[in-house]
């Protein structure tokens, strides 16, 4: 269909089923490596993040509050319980988002973002040394961006890689990169519903994400409801 050679790299079948357990890990055990006591962790989520995170907190024997959007999936949310956190329901992403930073800010505790912490950005990074090992002729590599902490990993490896290029592709009902990108700054969009919810959201204004998929990503689609449903249909059928 593409008329290409398409790969798919299956971050489903992580722990967490998203690509999100690595950087969740790595930003658990980079506090553990720095020997200090550790703190209480407080993070946003869409519902991915917060599941790997719980599961990281979950075995180093920390203490995670997870704040989330009222209308997350169920699925997510019961997923984040199970590992333990400490749930708590906001009206939606960005409100998560600024009561968590609220929180960490008035105690003892360690706000980890889903895609704005550098520790974060660096476990996502992995997923774009995977695929350079394994298929290092490769042109282009197509990621999704909410927050661009993925996107930001992999532009970073792509970087070292005279052939590749990185291609990013937000939903029209959320494109905070693109509309930022043409206005030379993050600026803040109407999120509208969108069948990929765990891309929805504005950006942190402190996000390094920004500067760095400016730097590093060649373009970005934007693609509509129809043609993302068109393109789940097409995975299922074909794949």
């Amino acid at each position: 269909m593409a008329e290409a050679d398409v790969r798919l790299k299956l971050e489903t079948l992580q722990p967490s089923f998203s690509y999100k357990s690595r950087g969740a890990f790595n930003a658990v055990l980079r506090l553990i490596e720095t020997g200090k006591p550790l703190p209480m962790l407080v993070t946003a989520s869409a519902g991915n993040h917060g599941r790997a995170l719980g599961h990281a907190a979950a075995e180093a024997g920390l203490t995670l509050t997870v704040y989330a959007a009222e209308k997350a999936p169920q699925v997510k949310l019961d997923a984040i319980r199970r590992t333990g956190a400490l749930l708590r329901r906001c009206r939606d992403y960005d409100d998560a988002e600024r009561q968590a930073k609220q929180h960490a800010a008035s105690g003892n505790a360690s706000y980890i973002s889903a895609y704005a912490h550098p520790d974060v950005i660096a476990g996502a990074g992995t997923v774009g040394l995977e695929i350079l090992e394994d298929w290092p002729e490769v042109d282009d590599i197509v990621v999704p961006i909410g927050g661009g902490g993925l996107i930001s990993g992999i532009a970073i490896v792509a970087e070292a890689s005279a052939r590749t290029s990185v291609i990013g592709v937000e939903v029209e009902a959320s494109a905070p990169f693109t509309h930022s990108i043409e206005a030379g700054r993050i600026v803040e969009i109407d999120v509208k519903p969108t069948l990929a919810d765990g891309l929805a959201g504005n950006l942190d204004p402190d996000t390094p994400t920004f500067d760095i998929v400016r730097r590093l990503v060649r373009r970005i689609h934007v693609v509509s409801e129809s043609h993302l449903k068109d393109a789940i249909r097409a995975i299922a059928a074909e794949e």
